[in-house]
């Protein structure tokens, strides 16, 4: 059997099919540069960037298929049939060689071996159809794969104390090479049968665990540890037992004590908690004996412990709602989307959803289910709260990316473009670096107003290339549709989308140009959003590339600096695969490096040069040039108003020219380097009529 392995190499990953036996042998064995040994000392010594240079070095192995590299894209050559489970966070070597022990011990076990990280465990089913075949076709071997490890992880699950890590289950699922001397490989291992599904199903993969009132107040803040949960019930405590001995409580502080004990005891405190409290709210340290014996003789004497809660009713449900939101779904309010996600916690959903009226209606009905009085009303108060975090998709892949190996993959991605312009690497990189602090939000006061503009014939991919600079998981914010005749729509992509391939640009038309230019530049988004009263100002994420299948499409008379424009010469063959993880490490670390990633004046007038081949020329423009010409040094010209100029182009062509092209004759006159100057009618063009 062959599996799919990527190797770091000089010039990016390497793809390359090998033994899965010869594999997993290797893998028993120490390298000579002792790379997993390595990896594990520096995980538990060094920093992260240390941690993250090392795990670079090791291989990735997919073991659920063989993948191979056709044109552009990564095609599925065989489907082994494997799914691949894991179990992290473990404490120690020790406890991830006896969990992999008691794994091998399942006949169904085909490979189960020690992490990388020397805490896991990572092991191999097979799986079969009923007729020992398995699926070729793709959409069949992904149903097929999604429910295989289902079935796994409910089977295993069901044998272990411990929790299966729950993860995506794709094709192209990858684990490190790892070093584990006692490494269990079965060949002969029993494959678990099971039919081809045609239908996407999904299953919980654990049941809900019902809790106490105490076991719930225990894990009210996951986050927070058991002190501060004990802290928050002494407080209350105190709070109730000095409401009800009054405002004397200073003439009889014994009786004080006394009354706080009777409370906490009944709130469930631990006694020596009860104890520190006091010592360290009333400063009775040189009376801690006769303190420890005084709260020692109510909670000897004292009947119904835990009987009652210290918190009021209205504390009580607002922790019990906090605990049940926490363990039962993870909750962000995505800043793009603007709107509330979620995702089921011990499910197979693996992506988040958009909270709509019927995911807070189940909410609330689980809520009930588990005797907490939760309502509808409730479930949105706490939907919408602080209490959910935020969360920014394009930062959080930016900040969770490894350190930048050294290669020049922008670079790389640059030269997939055939062109002949030879500021077309340095200008694109430029643009890159742009787009990604844009996304930092290292730059407010200014917007990426420069973008690159693809011209070539049909076939040669440029629309694949604009998409392909955006890694997968972030695909849903790039856009290749927008409308500018619905002005606040494109204003709202501005922060909606990340990139934004204006596809077919010549097909915006004259009245649109302005309000491009105006999107283009806009740093911020200042808009009402639909069914608001008032005016909000969102980040601008966006940034703007662009294709055409025709040269003569710029046609704003005033320049054209804002792009760069390249004739692309032979079909676009991208990188594959696309290293995205070291292509945006690279931008990142350039930035932080301080690499200027804006257009200097020169760089723009160049750009414009360039630019000048792809310019529109108007029918005006091309009389203008048929019947005058600038004069030459010295020469005898007239001196015409450009109303004057026009009329006579007019007269002299018999063509009829509208008013509205008369408007912008003397901006074109301007774009032409017509010598003007001030008059009191105008401004007067010095020309010579031919």
């Amino acid at each position: 059997m062959r599996v799919t392995v990527l190797k770091q190499a000089k010039n990016g990953q390497k793809q390359q099919l090998e033994s899965l036996e010869l594999l997993l042998n290797r893998m028993t064995k120490e390298t000579n540069e002792q790379s997993v040994s390595k990896f594990r000392y520096y995980l538990q010594n060094r920093s992260n960037e240390s941690v993250n240079n090392m795990a670079a070095k090791l291989p990735q192995i997919i073991p659920c298929a063989e993948f191979e590299n056709r044109g552009n894209e990564q095609i599925m050559k065989v489907y082994n049939g494997l799914v691949l489970l894991e179990i992290d966070s473990l404490i120690s070597a020790e406890e991830a060689a006896t969990l992999r022990n008691m794994i091998a011990e399942y006949p169904q076990t085909y490979v189960a071996m020690v992490g990388s990280s020397g805490k896991s465990v990572k092991f191999l089913v097979r799986f079969v159809r009923l007729d020992n075949s398995l699926p070729s076709a793709v959409e069949e071997v992904k149903l097929y794969h999604e429910r295989a490890y289902q079935m796994a992880v409910r089977y295993y699950q069901g044998q272990l104390d411990y929790q299966i890590t729950l993860k995506e289950p794709l094709l192209d699922r990858a684990f490190r090479f790892t070093y584990d001397p006692n490494l269990y490989f079965a060949p002969d291992a029993l494959p678990m049968r099971m039919q081809q599904p045609t239908t996407k199903r999904i299953d919980v993969a654990t049941k809900q665990e019902n809790l106490s009132m105490e076991e719930r107040l225990m894990k009210v803040m996951p986050s927070c540890n058991q002190n501060n949960v004990y802290a928050l019930l002494f407080q209350n405590a105190l709070s109730l037992a000095i409401n009800e001995v009054g405002s004397d409580w200073r003439e009889d502080i014994d009786g004080l004590f006394v009354k706080v004990a009777n409370v906490s005891f009944k709130a469930g405190l631990p006694e020596e908690i009860v104890v520190k409290g006091l010592i360290n709210h009333f400063e009775r340290k040189p009376r801690e004996a006769e303190l420890r014996m005084m709260v020692n003789n109510v909670y000897l004497l004292a009947k119904g412990f835990a009987s009652r809660s210290s918190l009021s009713a209205e504390q009580l449900m607002s922790l019990r709602t906090d605990e049940f939101m926490k363990r039962r779904y993870e909750l962000r309010f995505n800043t793009q989307l603007c709107e509330v996600e979620y995702r089921e916690r011990d499910s197979f959903v693996f992506s988040f959803q958009p909270v709509t009226n019927r995911v807070m209606n189940s909410m609330a009905l689980n809520a009930l289910s588990e005797g907490l009085q939760l309502w509808d009303r409730d479930v949105k108060r706490y939907v919408y709260s602080d209490r959910v975090k935020l969360f920014s998709p394009l930062e959080d892949f930016l900040l969770n990316l490894p350190s930048w190996d050294g290669v020049d993959r922008i670079g790389q991605m640059a030269d997939c473009v055939p062109n002949d312009n030879l500021t077309w690497k340095d200008a694109f990189h430029r643009w890159f670096l742009c787009m990604v602090a844009h996304w930092q939000g290292a730059d407010k006061n200014h917007a990426n107003s420069t973008s690159p503009l693809l011209i070539g014939a049909q076939g040669y991919r440029k629309s694949t290339f604009c998409r392909s600079l955006i890694p997968p998981q972030l695909r849903m914010y790039y856009t290749d549709s927008i409308d500018f005749s619905r002005k606040r729509d494109a204003e709202l992509f501005l922060n909606r989308f990340g990139l934004i391939n204006i596809d077919e640009y010549d097909q915006i038309t004259l009245s649109q140009q302005g309000f491009l230019k105006h999107i283009l530049q806009k740093p911020v988004v200042n808009l009402r959003k639909p069914n608001q009263s008032s005016v909000e100002e969102l980040r601008r994420y966006a940034s703007f590339i662009g294709t055409s299948n025709h040269k003569d499409l710029l046609t704003d008379t005033s320049g054209s600096r804002r792009f760069i424009c390249i004739d692309v010469t032979a079909p676009i063959q991208l990188l594959c695969p696309i290293d995205y993880s070291q292509l945006y490490a690279q931008a990142v670390d350039e930035i932080k490096m301080g690499k200027r990633y804006w257009f200097s004046l020169e760089e723009e007038q160049v750009m414009a040069r360039n630019n000048n081949q792809f310019e529109q020329v108007s029918p005006v423009e091309q009389l203008f040039q048929q019947y005058f010409r600038i004069p030459q040094e010295g020469e005898v010209c007239e001196q015409l108003l450009a109303a004057e100029i026009y009329g006579r182009i007019q007269k002299r062509s018999s063509f009829k020219l509208s008013p509205t092209k008369m408007m912008h004759f003397g901006r074109i006159l301007k774009k032409l380097g017509v010598p003007a100057k001030r008059v009191t009618r105008g401004f007067s063009y010095s020309v010579v009529e031919c």
